[in-house]
């Protein structure tokens, strides 16, 4: 006696592409903004002291963009090193534009 199991062929996978697409995370914008009652060197210590690799000498470029322009973007980047660094700022007093996307 022979036993027959039917066997059935596999089903065809649907015709969908499945596509992995990596995306960069979104970057966030911390900007500071020009006010009548910080100093230029309260600014550029504080941007030298919150924002990581920051020069003196780009500390004092974005101070002067401050001035001159009524902003400067003083760092770009994570949105949850964006919090920080804004907030950090903001407690010492700067005047601080809300966080942007890029």
């Amino acid at each position: 006696m022979a036993i027959f199991a039917a066997v059935q062929a596999p089903e065809r996978l649907k015709d969908t592409v499945r596509e992995i697409v990596r995306k960069p995370y979104p970057k966030y914008k911390v900007i500071v903004l020009n006010d009548d009652f910080n100093t230029f060197e309260h600014v550029a210590d504080c941007l030298m002291k919150y924002i990581p690799q920051m020069t003196e000498q780009t500390a004092w470029e974005l101070t002067k963009q401050v001035d001159a322009e009524g902003f400067a973007i003083v760092w770009v980047g994570p949105m949850e090193q964006a919090e920080l660094y804004h907030a950090q700022l903001q407690q010492e007093g700067l005047t601080m534009a809300p966080i942007e996307s890029e």
